[in-house]
Parts: C-alpha cells; structure tokens; sequence
C-alpha cells in the first residue's frame, strides 16, 4: 500500500525568512485553521502569506482566502539528481498584484535559479527547469519581486533512489521449545534516503498457504511462530522492499524447516580404550533432551581431538555421517598409551552445526616407546668434588612416540643398560651424574609399563672447544607469546649446527631448559611457547663442531615489556666542596619488568634551574657537578624500560661549606697528631719511670713488714734514686719527730739520752720496753712509738761495717702486729761527730773544715739535729 499523501503545506513569513509548517487543516480562516478535530493557532507576529492547497473538495466556504498561485511540479518525488519541472501561475484577483507589474523569481531552498516566462500565458506565468535536482529534500518557491519579496507558491521536491533486492536471505529453526523458524536478510548497501517498507512472504508446500509479514521501520529479521511452518515440508521464503520510486524482490528461498535447524551442543557419554586393539578410542554420545526425539533420525556427527600436554585442537576434524544417537563411534589411528581429550557437534543433512560439547578424556591401550630422543648436553666443574659433570638434557623428536601416560627415562654407560651400568633413572627431562671414564658415550632409553625403547646414543666432549663463532645475538618478540632469536656467525668459523637453549631466569630448576637445535644454514630461530610477559628468560645460542661444543652468546629478553615495578631509594654516598655523589641499590630481577635501558637522575635548585644527569647502568652511581652550597637542591630518578617509565620519590639536600672530605682531613690530622703527642708522653713517662716515682711516690718504709738487716743503703738508692747523678741524693726523710714524754719523766728521759750519747745500740729497746712510758704495753697498746730511718746519701759511702742510722718518730700510728718485741729491737741515734758519714743530702762538701765551730752547723741541712737542740733548749 503507497504510503498517504504529506499534509498541505503553509508558508509562513517572518522578517524575510521563512517558515514551514506542515498542517492538517482544510481551511484556513483569517487566524485561524479549521482541522479534522483540532485547531492550530498561528502565532500573531506571522503573517500568512498564501495557501497552496485550497480547501477539501476544492471549495471552500464563503469568504475563504483563495491562493495567489497555482504551482505545478513534473514530480514531487524523484530519483536523486534526475531534471525536475515546475510552473507558477499567479491569479488576476491577488491582492499582491493588482494593479502593479508582476516579476517572478523562483528560489529553490535559499538559491535563485533562472526562469523563463510562458509565451502561451500573460506575465503572470513562469516556468523553472532544474536539470539536477541533488538535494534529497529541498522546497522550491516562486516569488513576487517587491520590497520584501512576497513568496506566492511553493513545493516541496524529495529525491532518493528506488530500493535494491534484500540480500543473503537466510533462515534457521530452532527445535528447543517453543520451535520457531528465524529469517534474516540484508537491505542492501545503497541508502535510498526515502522510506522504505520491507515485508516477508512465505508459501507452504502444496497447501498454497501464503503468509505476509510487515516488519517495522528498520528491521530486517523476523521470527516466523511454530504455526508458519511445518518441520518436514518445503516452505518458498523471499523479501520485497517498496518505496515512492519503486520496488524490489529478493531470491526465493526454498527448503525444510529441519534441514535449517540448529541442534542445542550433544553429550559425551563416555570415552574409552578399544579392547585388543592399540591406537582405537570408542566414544558414546546422545542428543540433549529437546532433541532426543530425533534418535531414529540419522545425524552428520563431527570430532575433534587433542592430546592431554597439547594446548590446541587437531586442525582437521573426524567426520561420521548418517548416524545415530544411539551407536557409538570408533575412533582409531591414534597414538598407543596417549590420553585424548574428545569433543563433538553434530547437524542434520545441511543445517548449522550445533556448538562444541563439553570435553572427555580416554587413554589407548599402551604399547613400548618407539623413535629416537633428541638430547642436549654440558659439562660443569664440581670444586668440591673435584670432577666433571654431566648435564644431559632431552625431549621427545618428532619420529617419537611414548606410547604410555607414565614414561621413565634412564641413561647409562652401557648399550644394554643394567644395573651395573647406569647412571641415572628418572621421570624428568634432564639428568646430572659424573663424567665416564676415558670419554665413553652413554646411552639414553624410554621405558613404561609395556617396554623399553632402541637406546639413543650421546657422544659426551671431555671439554669445550675454544671457537668463538657468534659474534652478535637479538631477540625479538613474535606472534602471541613467542621469541624470535636471530643470531650472526663469524665467516672464519665452520660449525655443523646451533644450538639455542632457553630457560627463565626466575625459575633455576633444570627442569624448565628448554633446546631446540638448528641446521648451519640458519641463523634465526622462532621459539613459539607461552612465555609470560614481562618475565625475564635467558636465551644462549651455542656453535657445535666436529670436535665439540663452542662457546655461547647469551642474551636476556622479554615478550613484553613495562614500566619497574619499583624505582631504588637514592642516598648520598659522598660530598665535596661543589659535588655529590648520589648511589642506589640494584632493582631485583622480578621487579624490572623489562631491560633497564636508563637511570636518569633529575634536579634543579629553589630558583628552578633543572639538571638531568644519565647515570652508568652497571655502577648505579652518579655525581652531580658544579653545585652551589647556598642552594637546597632536590632530585628524584626515573627509570626507564623499553614498555615505560616510572619515577621515584624526592629527595633534599644541601652542599655544605666545609664538605666531608675536608672534615675528614681535618679530623685525620688532629687525630695523628693527638696520637703522636700521647705517644710521646707515654715514651718519656716510660724512660723516666724511676724518676717520676721517686718525685711523685715516695716510698714510705712499712715498719710492721720491715728489717733491720735488710735496710741497706743500696736498696734505699735504687728506691730513691737521684735525678741528678752529679748531685748527692736528697733529704730522704717522710717525717721527723720525737715522742712526747711526761714531764716527770723528761729528766729521767734527758738523762737516758744523755747516758747512751755515745752507744745508742739499747736505745730502741729502752724505748720500746721502758715502763716509763705511760700508754704503753707491748705489742697490745693503742700507739707504738716508732722511728723513721736515715739513710745516708750518695756523697759519701759508708763502710759496709757501719752501723745503720735510725730517728726516733713521735707517730701514734699502731704497728702491724708480727712480734711481742718491737721491730726493730733497738732504735740508735745518729753520732754527730764529723767524721761520720753525712746523712743529710746537701749541694755542698760533706768534710768540716778543720777550725770550724760545730754549732755554726746550718740546723736547716739537720733536721734532727735541730730538733734536739729545740728539746734541749726547752728541757734547759
């Protein structure tokens, strides 16, 4: 059905533009317009200025506005870019022209186009031909030209293109409840800038039961319900597109609603060994239970395979057509003791294939290894040990087959491995055990459960071989998770193979090297895998010759990069006068996240001069020149990887005016010679030992630990000794007194001393056993009275017959107690006669001159002496 025809159009002016309104109105009176059931108030400040339909049924009512113009157009819809054709007519009785001259211009959207006037007609009449009509909807006018031009008619002229076929038709059912019969199609590329209605048509078998769907504006898929068809006849489905300048059909489509059915994803019931027969899986299957009524329906059945350590599906998959539900499948030529993982789909006749079922495992029937095992091997010296050892590596070659879940692998010195002669057993891929002797290959074997495999045999090099034949080695990233290793080999060196190992340089176990070797006339290597990014892996490439292994070239690499993980504390390590070294710890491996390609370390003082310093990547130290020591800098470091950067935290600092390095001087300086000083005190209080003790220690003679017969004047020189050996010694008496005796007694005590002046042998013992000493009992009184001994000085020497000299003391100090007797016995006063030795050190001649008066003896130089003339005196 075409659709209606657009409402009339009103043209309205205001200030010499215009407006247009799309109304419903049959008529319109003054400000009016008279609507089907509604009114449309045209606002006051518009004027109107025509009308270009009249009223419904070509009358209107009495004192109704007649048009001015009447416009005719060849098309009011055409294709887009085709000529269009209009002509304006203006009435005799319109009020603009009455009595005035008319010139028409015509305006096609703000545009004036040439016109031309009808011979045929008055002035009135004026024809416009546009040749291409390029807007896709634009208004075309004609005017009266006045002061302001008055428009007097006008159409309205949309342009597009007819619609295409509807494309790709296709439709699919769905069998799940409820059923129902999906159809989607293509309206085409081309935009037809016109509206445009798209319907389905469906006709069923022979029953010539049509069906039309109408679909709304811009859908282009329709569900048909479970009444619109039936399951298991033929249906013709096609599509039709109409617009105002055409219509278009699509290809009929004609098929089997089941045939285009889509089954929901079947079950694996179970998978399992054929019995008796190796390499044979035997796999059961069911629909899902809203098609399980379809189990008498023979079905296209489609498997795919993989082994348990392979990580993708078998490209090409397993086929079985016309089978049923209810029969399992066989599924042989497979690898012997491997486990496969197992999914199916299935369709009827040409349908869609339903989505992959869920997986299950099956294990065939074991069988012994059979193939070869490519090997890599390296040596390595055990200090401790002292030997070498071998590090034997391998995998699977692409001729083996282990033919078992559980796989064993020894290596042994011998072809026809024993007990004897093996090295080692394991379940891993590699192995270390010590070098054989004399160089002897040694020979590696599969083994499980159903046999053993032919030995392979690994020719073992005592050493390496000193050839240095790769000069340069690059990785680089490929593909999804792989590495591609190139490396150049130098033209002097003739190898027969590469080998390129691999392993990651968080993990150390041996276990995760990795080999694959490579022809000599190759030089690149891509190594697929899942290599985790930014994880770091070391990657070697080794030269092999007739005579043995060369030297590797070894690289780190990266799948992908990123910024570190962490950036290193800066510290300050030293300061000068105008410098600063600036260190920082290593980032730890798991924390790079890629090749540190630089340390850059940025600073700038208060007034904003910024510094940007790279640092060495192998010293991770710095020092920073030319500093100011009346600026507070500040600094921070950036880290750099190929995948980013990141910055670290700030740090202060402020050279100071006298830096380390000269404190440090100052303060060795000041320590030597503190040293040296203490030193030389020690030195000279060591050489001066005697001297010192004598001048700040006098020994002071213990009476209770004393003897008489021991005290010799050589024991008193080497005690005292003179500073001075030119000189004699000095006054050696601590302290001189006398005891003080009652005066009863003092003249019987005058008269003691008197009587003993010349033998003073018995004096101690009168003393010490005198009775007439009141206090005083023996060795259990309070105080007892002792003398203090004078010994004679260097300036003369007494014969060694001589008798020792003692003073009386006047000390209360009691005596340590050792003996009932007093110690000494008997105390003897010094004979002051001059030819006795002198006793008294003075710097002058010991010898009286002959005629010299005894009492002009100076009493200083004689203490003693002068305190018995003092109790002489006080006596008399």
């Amino acid at each position: 059905m075409p659709p209606p025809p657009p409402p009339p159009l009103l043209l309205l002016q205001a200030d010499e533009s215009y407006l247009c309104f799309w109304v419903c109105c049959s008529c319109c009176v003054r400000d009016t317009c008279l609507c089907d059931g509604f009114i449309v108030m045209i606002s006051s400040w518009v004027s109107v200025i025509v009308m270009l339909v009249s009223c419904v049924n070509g009358t209107g009512t009495e004192g109704a506005i007649q048009p001015c113009a009447k416009i005719q157009a060849s098309n009011s819809v055409v294709p887009l870019g085709s000529p269009v054709t209009a002509t304006c007519v203006i009435r005799d009785d319109c009020l603009q022209v009455v009595g005035q001259g008319v010139q028409i211009e015509w305006h096609l959207g703000s545009e004036i186009i040439p016109s031309s006037p009808l011979v045929s007609e008055s002035s009135k009449a004026s024809q416009v031909v546009v040749r291409s009509f390029n807007h896709t909807r634009a208004f075309l006018t004609c005017c009266i030209q006045a002061s302001p031009t008055q428009v007097v008619g006008g159409v309205e002229i949309r342009a597009g293109y007819p619609p295409e076929p509807p494309q790709n038709l296709s439709c699919q059912t769905n069998l799940t409840t409820p059923n129902t019969l999906t159809c989607s199609w293509d309206p085409g590329q081309q935009d037809t800038h016109l509206f445009t209605q798209f319907s389905l048509h469906t006709k069923i078998g022979d029953s010539n039961e049509n069906y039309t769907y109408k679909l709304p504006t811009g859908t282009h898929r329709y569900i048909i319900a479970r009444s619109g068809f039936v399951l298991f006849s033929e249906i013709e489905i096609y599509v039709k597109a109409v617009n105002e300048l055409g219509e278009a059909t699509s290809a009929h489509l004609t098929l089997e609603p089941v045939s285009v059915a889509k089954f929901d994803p079947p079950k694996i019931v179970m998978v399992e060994a054929v019995p008796k027969r190796y390499g044979c899986l035997k796999l059961s299957w069911s629909l899902s239970r809203h098609q399980a009524w379809m189990h008498d329906y023979r079905l296209n059945l489609e498997i795919r395979l993989k082994t348990a350590d392979s990580g993708r599906w078998r490209e090409q998959a397993i086929l079985v057509s016309r089978v049923k539900s209810t029969r399992p499948v066989n599924l042989c030529r497979l690898l012997h003791g491997t486990q496969y993982f197992a999914q199916i789909r299935v369709r009827y006749q040409q349908s869609p294939w339903s989505e992959w079922s869920s997986s299950q495992s099956g294990v065939t029937l074991e069988s012994a290894p059979a193939g070869r095992l490519d090997s890599w091997m390296k040596l390595s010296r055990d200090h401790m040990h002292k030997q070498l050892n071998v590090h034997l590596f391998w995998k699977p070659s692409k001729q083996f087959r282990a033919n078992s879940q559980n796989v064993s692998y020894i290596v042994s010195a011998q072809k026809l491995s024993g007990e004897k002669g093996r090295l080692c057993t394991t379940m891993g891929n590699y192995c270390t055990f010590p070098l054989p002797k004399k160089g002897k290959p040694v020979y590696l074997s599969a083994v499980n459960a159903a046999g053993k495999s032919s030995p392979t045999e690994v020719r073992i090099y005592h050493k390496k071989v000193a050839h240095t034949a790769i000069s340069e080695v690059t990785v680089v990233p490929h593909g999804d998770g792989g590495l591609q290793v190139q490396w150049e080999h130098l033209d002097v060196s003739r190898p027969t193979g590469y080998v390129v190992e691999w392993r990651p340089l968080l993990l150390s176990d041996e276990s995760f090297y990795k080999f694959e070797t490579v022809d000599r006339n190759h030089s690149s290597l891509v190594i697929p895998g899942s290599f985790e990014p930014y994880k770091p892996y070391e990657i070697s490439v080794y030269p092999r010759f007739k005579d043995g292994i060369g030297f590797p070239h070894t690289v780190h690499a990266y799948t992908r990069q990123k910024a570190p993980a962490m950036v290193p504390k800066i510290k300050i390590e030293k300061t000068w006068k105008s410098h600063i070294e600036l260190t920082w710890e290593e980032i730890p491996l798991e924390q790079r996240n890629g090749i540190i390609q630089s340390y850059k370390i940025i600073y700038w003082d208060t007034k904003g001069h910024i510094n940007v310093v790279n640092a060495d990547l192998k010293e991770r130290r710095v020092v920073l020149k030319d500093l100011s020591s009346l600026a507070l800098y500040e600094a921070f470091m950036m880290v750099s990887t190929f995948g980013g950067s990141l910055n670290g935290s700030s740090i202060h600092f402020q050279i100071e005016p006298f830096d380390t390095v000269t404190i440090v001087m100052i303060v060795t300086a000041s320590g030597v010679g503190l040293s040296l000083l203490v030193i030389i005190m020690v030195m000279t209080c060591f050489s001066n030992h005697k001297r010192l003790k004598g001048r700040f220690l006098p020994v002071v003679p213990d009476p209770a630990n004393s003897s008489i017969k021991r005290w010799t004047s050589d024991s008193t020189q080497y005690t005292h000794p003179s500073f001075d050996s030119d000189e004699p010694n000095p006054v050696y008496l601590s302290h001189l007194s006398f005891l003080d005796i009652p005066k009863k007694l003092s003249r019987e005590e005058d008269d003691l001393w008197i009587n003993h002046a010349g033998d003073t042998s018995d004096l101690g013992e009168s003393i010490c056993g005198s009775s007439l000493i009141p206090g005083y009992s023996g060795s259990n009184s309070d105080s007892v009275p002792y003398a203090t001994v004078i010994f004679s000085g260097p300036c003369s020497s007494p014969s060694p017959t001589e008798p020792h000299v003692y003073l009386r003391s006047e000390s209360t100090q009691p005596l340590l107690e050792t003996d009932e007797s007093c110690s000494p016995k008997c105390y003897q006063n010094m004979a002051a006669t001059a030819t006795e030795p002198c006793f008294f050190g003075s710097d002058h001649d010991c010898v009286v001159e002959e005629g010299a008066d005894p009492a002009a003896i100076i009493w200083d130089d004689f203490p003693f002496l002068r305190a018995l003339a003092m109790n002489d005196m006080q006596n008399d």
